[in-house]
């Protein structure tokens, strides 16, 4: 009995790649452009569904190729309109994906890693350790997954997701190559078209990834910050110690002077009560962040259980808020979307089959508070 050859899943292909898949079926590259069309214009599920192709074509792509996106577990609304996905992917563990609706802008924020491998102390998704990286079809999955959402994919009508972040689990740039991937599907005309304005990506600051992204890509960029200096980043992002905020600043500095536009790095700083939102702080970050062209995105910390952090007042907020515009730094406060789903920012969790062995430090504090 012989073995039946695993079908290669064309949803997360780059224009470049099908053209190579298709060229080595003995086919015209301009196949790809049909099927890229067909998967994420019209959000085909089947090759029969597309009627411009031959049949023997769809026949001999059902023999090799599929298309495959990750399967949704869950689907939940929260009362304000934020949309939450569970999603499983290839393994058994979960990732999430949150739509949040904004006038006529919809943000999807997406995740790039089964977990996230580098344990930030405010993250819920961090406590839950790390299993994999996310496939390009896993990540770009997640954008169709959104669309169809509210019902069939339709090009003519207006856009239902218009703006994509790098947000959710993970650090999008420990799975570079995949993510660039997606990113390059996103903003390819025949696929969903986003502007390099609409797509960002978060990263919480590695930055030889920032140096190569560049090389790749001129998606928007956002820094999770959180802290004016090296000794309170350390203990709340562990990746500082690898890369200290000067050494981020600089790179920021040097993703922008290539760009060769008028954007700017997107700051984000989640306010943790007595932990960095007292005005000492604010007038440091205000310091810090005068040598880098940014809008900062002040975050109000969303509880999660056995966090060991707080959500600062409301006071403690807005005045955190004017010392920063006072320092001439452009600040908004994010309002907190989809609480009540755990939908929040750093509320998302996932089910991950943690490699890591991080997850059983947090499973006694668990135990002990369900006594």
């Amino acid at each position: 009995m012989t073995e039946s050859i695993p079908k290669t899943n064309l949803l997360g292909m780059s224009p470049e790649k099908l053209e190579a898949f298709f060229a080595e079926l003995g086919e015209k590259r301009f196949r790809a452009t049909q099927v890229l069309k067909w998967m994420h214009q019209l959000g085909a599920e089947t090759f029969d569904d597309m009627t411009n192709i031959s049949k023997s074509l769809r026949v001999k792509l059902n023999q090799v190729a599929e298309i495959r996106e990750p399967e949704v577990v869950m689907h939940d609304v929260s009362k304000d309109g934020t949309r939450k996905w569970v999603i499983r992917v290839d393994g058994g563990s979960c990732v999430e994906s949150v739509l949040i609706p904004e006038g006529d802008r919809a943000t999807l924020c997406i995740s790039s890693q089964v977990g996230c491998a580098l344990d930030c102390s405010f993250c819920s998704t961090g406590k839950q350790g790390f299993n994999r990286n996310l496939t390009a079809s896993e990540i770009i999955g997640q954008v169709r997954i959104a669309i169809k959402s509210f019902g069939p994919m339709d090009p003519a009508q207006p856009r239902r997701v218009t703006n994509v972040v790098f947000m959710g689990m993970g650090e999008p740039l420990m799975n570079f190559e995949n993510v660039v991937s997606a990113i390059k599907l996103m903003m390819e005309d025949n696929a969903y078209g986003l502007s390099k304005r609409r797509v960002t990506l978060s990263t919480a600051g590695v930055v030889p990834g920032i140096d190569k992204l560049i090389e790749e890509t001129d998606v928007s960029l956002a820094i999770s910050l959180h802290a004016p200096n090296d000794e309170l980043r350390n203990q709340l992002v562990p990746i500082n110690k690898r890369y200290p905020i000067e050494e981020l600043i600089a790179a920021c500095n040097r993703y922008l002077e290539r760009l060769n536009d008028r954007r700017v790095i997107t700051v984000e700083y989640t306010l943790m009560a007595g932990i960095n939102d007292q005005p000492v702080q604010a007038r440091e970050l205000g310091r810090l962040l005068k040598r880098l062209p940014c809008k900062l995105n002040l975050i109000p910390f969303n509880p999660f259980p056995n966090s060991g952090y707080d959500r600062p007042s409301e006071d403690a907020i807005a005045a955190f808020k004017q010392v920063m515009l006072k320092a001439g730094i452009m600040t908004t406060v994010r309002r907190t979307r989809g609480a009540e789903i755990d939908a929040a920012c750093g509320q998302l969790v996932g089910q991950v089959e943690d490699r890591t062995r991080r997850s059983q430090k947090y499973i006694p504090i668990v135990q002990e508070s369900t006594v």
